[in-house]
Order: structure tokens, then C-alpha cells, then sequence
């Protein structure tokens, strides 16, 4: 059964469409993640989701609820963890659990064992009385985890949930999520621009300038790259890729830091074919570098859109107006 369901699902601000008619579903307890950079549709897609924003266009529905008709229903029904922080640093762990509590109407002798499960499961009970103010970026983000699961949601939407963290806190904040899933069996819709937290995902949609470009598990997407990933610095690359298109008939891309890419069936054999083709000759070039690794998902980005995956600012464009009208909707 299918936790959500978005059919034809697009977001238009003025003449700017961030969202461009999108269609997927996501199963019952799947970890389902959304990659790509920053500006791509992935945080107005999960604010339509979740009902801060209305649909221009297309239909979805989050636990069998419409977000256009039943929007109360469906925010009765998950949890959502902001990109931004958004727990208030002048209260305690637990009062602001506490807050969370009264806003969804859970009752006060359940919330009592609730706060006390979910910051166990955090790792945060010895910190339920200190002042979030207090509190690491890391525990800010576990407290928001709890929150966001403390009434029970069916659905917890995760908007780049490891942002601004470092890498071993990234690690720690997956281990929590995974060990929700398993204990909770709530379905994880995330976005993210880490290659790296994208592995943790059942399945993955890419998605680019609002278009989904591509959904499936990471080992089927990691397919689509078509083989072994050569890398080879030269002094003329444009020459380079010339050569290697005579030659043995592939088309080279350009990498990061003035590299070619070529994709090969065994790429260890087809590595001393290639050097012998560049380096021979009165047309040769020199080969300052070779690599040869297995196809990542940041492989499979570039494939499909073209470019690699940046830490770029998101559209601005976007993100004012977006955020325009969720200032004029809460007045």
C-alpha cells in the first residue's frame, strides 16, 4: 500500500514553475529519498506535501488524504522535520515536546511515557531538562526527530535533516533514523543534496530544475551509468576525447578539476588500450592521471542532468516568494 501518492504535481511562482509536473508513490515503511542541488523543486515539493503550499497543478495524497481538500487530516497524520531550525531555544528539551504535545492533542498522562520513549530513543533523556540553547546542532536535530514523531505520525518528511552537520554527526543521525523506521515502522520521506545519506534510501527520485529525472533503488540507478568509471587528467582534454571517440567509439564528459569521464565495460582492460590510443603517435597527449572506480549515484546525476550535484544557493526566486506566502498565510 502506498503511503503517498503524487500524480501530475507542479508549483508555479508567477511565471517561475519550481515544481514541473512530477509522479511517484511511495510504499508503506520505505525510507524514500528526493537528491538533487539546492533550487532543484525538493523543498516546495515536500511544502505541498505537508500542506504549506497549494498545488498549481496535479493531485497528491499523504496516507490516503487529499493535501488539497483534507489538508487537516493530513497534517494530523505525519511529522515534519524543517530544513531550518525551528525549536524554540529558550524552553527545555521537554517543554518543547511538551508545546508539540498540545498543538496535536495528545493527552497528558500519554504524553508523559511518549516524551520519555522518544528522547530515550534519541539518546537525549539526560538533556530533557536542559535548555536547548544548551544543546549541540546535533542534539537540536535528534529533539526535532523526537518531536516530530511523538504524535504517532504514519509519514515523517525530512527536509535535508543532516544540513550544516558534520560528518560523524550525519553518520549518528542516520543510525537514530534508521532504528526509528525499524521500531516505529513510519515511512521516511527525505531531501537531501548528500550523495552520501542518499545510500541510506530504499528508493531514490532525482530530481533537476523541478523535473523528476529519475526514480529507483541506488543499485538500479548506479546501472544506468553503464559500467566502470574511468577518470583521466591530459594535457588537452578536447583533444583527448576526440581521440578516444576514433578510437574505441566512447563519448568522454568532462569531470571536476579539468577531467574526462569515460564509462567502460571492464575498465580495468580498457585502461592500456586507452593509454596506448592517447600516447602513441605524432597526435599524442600526456596522461597526467588515470582512475578507475565503480559508478556512484553522483555518476548517475551527471548522466542524466548533465552537470554534478553543488552545494549551490537555492533560487532565490524560489525561496522568497515561497517564503513570502507562508509569512502573509500565518498572519
Amino acid at each position: 500500500m502506498a503511503s503517498i501518492v503524487v500524480e501530475g504535481l507542479s508549483r508555479r511562482f508567477g511565471e517561475f514553475t519550481a515544481v514541473d509536473s512530477i509522479s511517484f508513490d511511495v510504499s508503506e515503511g520505505e525510507i524514500f529519498g528526493f537528491l538533487g542541488p539546492n533550487g532543484a523543486g525538493k523543498t516546495t515539493t515536500i511544502n505541498m506535501l505537508c500542506t504549506l503550499l497549494r498545488p498549481t497543478a496535479g493531485r497528491a495524497w499523504v496516507n490516503g488524504f487529499d493535501v488539497a481538500s483534507e489538508p487537516a487530516k493530513v497534517r494530523q497524520s505525519i511529522g515534519l522535520i524543517f530544513q531550518d531550525p525551528s525549536l524554540d531555544e529558550q524552553l527545555t528539551g521537554l517543554e518543547n515536546l511538551r508545546f508539540h504535545a498540545m498543538l496535536y492533542g495528545v493527552a497528558a498522562k500519554a504524553f508523559v511515557s511518549r516524551a520519555q520513549e522518544m528522547l530515550a530513543i534519541v539518546d537525549l533523556a539526560d538533556k530533557a531538562r536542559a535548555l536547548v540553547r544548551t544543546y549541540s546542532g546535533g542534539m537540536k536535530r535528534r529533539l526535532e526527530i523526537a518531536r516530530g514523531l511523538l504524535h504517532h505520525p504514519k509519514v515523517l518528511f525530512l527536509d535535508e535533516p543532516t544540513l550544516g552537520l558534520d560528518p560523524q554527526t550525519r553518520r549518528h543521525i542516520w543510525d537514530y533514523l534508521h532504528k526509528l523506521r525499524q521500531e516505529e515502522g513510519v515511512t521516511l520521506f527525505m531531501t537531501s543534496h548528500y550523495i552520501d545519506e542518499a545510500e541510506n534510501c530504499d528508493r531514490i527520485a532525482i530530481i533537476d530544475h523541478g523535473r523528476l529525472v529519475a526514480a529507483d533503488t541506488p543499485e538500479k540507478l548506479k546501472g544506468l551509468v553503464g559500467g566502470d568509471v574511468v577518470t583521466v587528467r591530459t594535457s588537452d582534454n578536447r583533444l583527448a576525447a576526440e581521440m578516444l571517440r576514433r578510437a574505441h567509439g566512447v563519448e568522454a564528459r568532462s569531470g571536476p578539476e579539468e577531467t574526462l569521464i569515460v564509462e567502460a565495460e571492464a575498465g580495468e582492460t580498457f585502461i592500456p588500450r586507452m593509454m596506448a590510443s592517447l600516447t602513441a603517435g605524432d597526435g599524442r597527449v600526456e596522461v597526467a592521471s588515470v582512475s578507475l572506480r565503480r559508478p556512484t549515484l553522483e555518476d548517475v546525476f551527471i548522466k542524466l542532468t548533465g552537470r554534478a550535484i553543488r552545494e549551490e544557493e537555492a533560487d532565490s526566486k524560489d525561496r522568497m516568494r515561497m517564503r513570502g506566502r507562508m509569512w502573509r498565510r500565518r498572519r
